[in-house]
């Protein structure tokens, strides 16, 4: 069974992934910010992280998701971004112009059954 690390500071977010991935037989595991995700990261040993961008900052996820990349023991860890940034006003300030450490991009509000697809690719 593969272990999911979900990062977001979104309780309800959470809970509702937390259930859509726990029906398809997901060990999910949750984060409420970058610091403690990175922390789970270690300690949980997650098969995918599931990783918001807008947290206690604005680029937090970003900031994740190049710290991982650059440490060995989480680099090969597969990120799934998913976020509702391109509906805010933050928009402008998501990079563009660089390469971004993940593997897929959804965007808020996602479908149970998008999700579960970006899942099983993502681990497969």
């Amino acid at each position: 069974m593969a272990k999911i690390l979900i990062v977001d500071d979104d309780p309800d977010f959470c809970e509702a992934t937390r259930v859509v991935l726990e029906s398809a037989g997901y060990q999910v595991v949750t984060a409420p910010d970058g610091e403690a995700g990175l922390r789970g990261v270690v300690d949980e040993k997650p098969d995918l992280v599931i990783l918001d961008i807008i947290m206690e900052t604005v680029l937090e996820g970003l900031h994740v998701s190049q710290e991982m990349a650059n440490d060995p023991n989480k680099s090969h860890i597969p990120i799934l971004m998913v976020t509702s940034i391109a509906n805010t006003d933050y928009a402008a300030l998501f990079p563009t112009d660089e390469y971004i450490h993940i593997n897929g991009f959804v965007s808020k509000p996602i479908s149970p059954a998008n999700l579960l697809s970006r899942v099983a690719t993502l681990l497969s």
